[in-house]
């Protein structure tokens, strides 16, 4: 039986009861029921009725759901997080199947009491609809850098009321339009019908394009870090993230609109600038949400070390080391799939250019990953020397030709020009192709690097140690930009920046770095904490064996100590 003080503390760090008082937190605790699932268990099946609310305490549970005959595999959740809601919010059947993966402790409330809950305390009925709203939006989305060990936890685009911001003025436009269009039918002018026409339509156009570009900005949390994907059609495509570990504080801003209908600015600070969620539905709860995950990052790092720190000392006190046994890797039929499928012409770009061999733009080799710049790079270099080597060739066969027909044979001075420029031009040809094939990018186990160099020239490196990187950012560009994919990924070390300019696939880029940069940060961070553990455990022990030693002095009869 958990004891009411522990449960409040632990409902305090959950954002659904932020802002609530100590006595309405205590009623809330003693309220809650306690449940044990062992490993394996089924807590709640797809297609059953909802008839509670659970909150884990301790453990974990896989929440899967069956689509067309297959099982599919949504999400994993640990203490603190909580699920059920949504049936019971919106009165309808469970939607997935949830499943103990290890001995968990789970808290319920019955679906009344749920219901009772969300009518005495207001508050967490916007903390529901925030929770609700992302798991929705997660579901209808599929980003594909999303690690596989990481869970969506907020998900929100703009407020509504962008939307109808955006529309008004296209929307206001098209009516007199559309009213110009029935005059101009009235009077039977075909001129003006089809200028009348083509206005209606564009505005119909531009509106459908404003709706679609505030549908596109999204606003990410996930258990790993805070994500800002910006996206104009068919012209700019960005993301910008940073781990929760390098977040310095949380805040809300809103205006006297927004405080009305409940939205506003969240303003995620970070090491290296912010990260605002622009217009955001619940604001307060969706920060409270924030501070959560990163309260909770900070403290399973804490207990990670805490951890470590325990079985150092044991170690050096010659005691059995207490860790959990590795958990086997259970067999399952879950299959993993994601509903993204590339365009034809994205599809046609990889074939083409990315796996060939004189145009691939990526390759990896003893750890290292090297990028080149996309083709469409080398394309706006060389177009103009390969157009002139074709009207060079052209040219050439011209005069060959003539000179086979006019059966002279003499030296021809314009085709020796023709011939010597067409040198000149396949020899810059070679040149640009060289100087866009030299111009690489690298990420190697422990640092990322830039090499620029002129064939037969100099050669400019710039590198930075991955540990140094504070922020990433990844682009599209323009409209070939986002048919073929290619883009920049910004870095940013310390007070610079590098920048790989003209990727393919910017995003992955930008995810291969931030996977080397984790990596090389945890391995150097556990390093250094094993360094300073094992310090700290020679410090204990030998403090232990002094003691030991001084208890036994002590202990010893007098007449001993003076026969010593």
């Amino acid at each position: 039986m958990i004891a009411t003080p522990a449960r409040v503390a632990f409902l305090k760090r959950i954002h659904l009861f932020r802002g609530l008082k100590d006595e309405d937190l205590t009623t809330i605790a003693e309220e809650l029921k306690e449940e044990t699932f062992e490993e394996n268990a089924t807590i709640f099946s797809q297609g059953s009725q909802a008839d509670k609310f659970f909150i884990i305490y301790q453990g974990n549970v896989r929440i899967t759901q069956t689509r067309r005959n297959e099982l599919m595999e949504l999400a994993s959740l640990v203490g603190g997080d909580y699920f059920g809601e949504e049936a019971l919010y919106v009165g309808r059947k469970r939607s997935a199947n949830i499943t103990a993966t290890e001995k968990t402790f789970i808290f319920s409330l019955t679906r009344e009491e749920f219901n009772r809950l969300i009518q005495r305390f207001p508050r967490m009925k916007a903390a529901f609809e925030v929770s609700i709203a992302s798991r929705r939006l997660a579901r209808q989305l599929k980003f594909r850098w999303l690690r596989k060990d990481e869970v969506v936890y907020f998900l929100a685009r703009k407020h509504p009321i962008l939307l109808f911001d955006a529309l008004t003025l296209p929307l206001a436009l098209a009516l007199f339009a559309f009213l110009f269009l029935v005059w101009s039918i009235y009077v039977h002018s075909w001129v003006a019908i089809a200028i009348s026409s083509f206005i209606f339509l564009y505005l119909i156009g531009w509106a459908i394009w404003r709706a679609i570009d505030w549908g596109n900005d999204y606003y990410i949390v996930t258990n790993q870090r805070v994500v800002w994907l910006e996206k104009v059609v068919m012209l700019y495509d960005s993301r910008m993230e940073a781990p929760l570990s390098t977040i310095l504080s949380v805040g809300v801003e809103t205006d006297f609109t927004g405080r009305m209908l409940d939205y506003g600015h969240v303003v995620v600070r970070t090491f290296v600038g912010k990260i605002p969620f622009h217009h955001v539905s619940h604001p307060s709860q969706a920060a409270a949400m924030v501070e959560e995950l990163w309260g909770r990052s900070k403290h399973v790092a804490s207990a990670g070390e805490k951890e470590a720190m325990r079985n150092a000392i044991r170690r050096k006190l010659g005691l059995t080391e207490q860790t959990k046994a590795p958990e086997p890797e259970a067999e399952t039929e879950v299959a993993v799939r994601t509903l993204y499928r590339p365009g034809i012409l994205k599809a046609l770009a990889s074939r083409l250019f990315r796996d060939s061999v004189l145009f691939k733009v990526r390759f990896e080799s003893a750890g290292t990953i090297t990028y080149r710049k996309h083709i469409f790079v080398l394309f706006e270099h060389i177009w103009l020397s390969a157009l002139m080597c074709l009207l060079f060739i052209v040219g050439m066969f011209w005069r060959f030709f003539a000179w086979i027909h006019e059966k002279t044979f003499h030296v021809d001075y314009l085709f020796l020009v023709l011939f010597l420029a067409f040198l000149y031009v396949l020899y810059r040809l070679v040149y640009q192709y060289l100087d866009w094939s030299n111009d690489i990018y690298q990420v190697t186990e422990d640092q990322i690097i830039d090499i620029e160099k002129k064939p037969f020239g100099t050669e400019e490196r710039k590198a930075a140690p991955l540990e140094n990187i504070l922020a990433t950012e990844s682009k599209r560009l323009g409209v070939l930009g986002h048919i073929f994919n290619f883009g920049s990924v910004y870095v940013t070390v310390g007070g610079s920046r590098l920048e790989y300019d003209g990727v393919y696939n910017p995003a992955a880029v930008q995810q291969d770095i931030d996977d080397r940069r984790l990596a090389r940060r945890a391995k150097q961070e556990e390093a250094r904490a094993a360094a300073e553990r094992e310090r700290m455990a020679d410090w204990l022990a030998s403090y232990h064996e002094n003691i030991q030693e001084i208890e036994n002095e002590l202990h010893q009869p007098k007449s001993e100590t003076k026969n010593e």
